[in-house]
């Protein structure tokens, strides 16, 4: 089987994996402890949600901030790669949020993936008082914020003139680590823009995570006209997706452990997406996800993975499979 890479989410509170522990500075610190223990395990890299509410709805529960929180994980690590799936780009200036992303590189020694996508979480946004754009001016935005980010980057002085944003002679220095950027992953699956600017821009993609193996050779098709259309080898582009996984051992009971990362969802429908059993079960899942052209699988939505030893069972039962 094909090499292939692993990145882990690591508990931020977002998906209610953090309500066990009511302290909240355990909390963060259970964050670092996943991450640390994934850089140990042989984990390519680790990964973090940009919101401020718990998903599928809002509730008083803890959800630590993204970029903050990569600053604090990239001084407490040495080897993993850091990034986040994806940075809503309407949440911060671009120029803003290219310099954020620079320190962020240099802290880590240039360890930093920077994931970046249109934005979607409606009621986040209108609670936080930000514009919520129709999803074609969302998706011009972001178009408009790359070039912002690669110019602040690469460039000496910084300008773009756009509809949304306008930078003049912006300085960001020192300039990133990673030359000439951090790698930029675009999160979400449009054939018309996303992928386009994913073609134009992208050093990765990350696709929405379900078993239909159709889809994946569909979006891989789509990716590669646009790189076509502009001159680019699309192999020059990571393939990646998301799989929520849950570990089944000692005769857990698969409907109980994943209660609540169903969403009130019946176990037939979260199986669509989400992959569910033992050692060689999850094994299988992820080659079929490598067979139809993904070479980089993030792990996501890990039930235990903040209390228990879930993750040494991954790291030593799964990725040796694939090394």
């Amino acid at each position: 089987m094909a090499a292939v890479k692993f990145g882990l989410f690591v508990p931020q509170g977002w998906i209610l994996d953090l309500v066990d522990i009511t302290d909240p500075v355990e909390q963060f610190e259970t964050m670092v402890k996943v991450t640390k223990a994934a850089e140990r395990l042989g984990f390519d890299s680790a990964w973090l949600y940009d919101h401020f509410h718990t998903y599928h709805r809002p509730v008083l529960e803890t959800t630590f901030e993204c970029w903050t929180s990569m600053a604090a994980l990239a001084r407490e690590t040495s080897r993993i790669r850091l990034g986040q799936m994806v940075t809503c780009n309407s949440y911060r200036n671009p120029a803003l949020l290219a310099k954020e992303a620079t320190t962020v590189d240099v802290m880590s020694h240039g360890r930093l993936d920077f994931g970046i996508g249109a934005g979607w979480y409606e009621h986040e946004y209108l609670a936080y008082g930000y514009e919520f754009p129709p999803i074609g001016e969302r998706l011009r935005m972001l178009g408009e914020a790359l070039q912002v980010f690669k110019a602040m980057w690469t460039e000496p002085y910084a300008t773009v003139e756009g509809e949304h944003y306008h930078v003049a002679g912006a300085i960001n220095e020192p300039k990133p680590v990673q030359k000439p950027h951090p790698p930029i992953w675009i999160g979400g699956e449009g054939e018309k823009v996303t992928l386009k600017l994913a073609a134009q821009y992208a050093d990765a993609t990350n696709f929405g995570s379900g078993w239909d193996m159709d889809y994946y050779a569909h979006k891989l098709e789509v990716l590669a006209a646009h790189c076509d259309a502009i001159g680019r080898d699309p192999a020059a582009i990571i393939h990646s997706t998301c799989v929520e996984t849950t570990v089944l051992r000692h005769g857990q009971d698969p409907i109980d452990l994943t209660e609540r990362y169903r969403r009130g969802q019946s176990m037939e429908e979260y199986r669509t997406h989400a992959v569910v059993g033992g050692k060689q079960e999850i094994i299988d899942a992820y080659g079929r996800l490598i067979d139809a052209g993904m070479d980089y699988i993030i792990i996501s939505d890990v039930p235990g993975l903040a209390t228990t030893d879930v993750i040494e069972f991954l790291g030593a039962e799964i990725l040796p499979a694939f090394r």
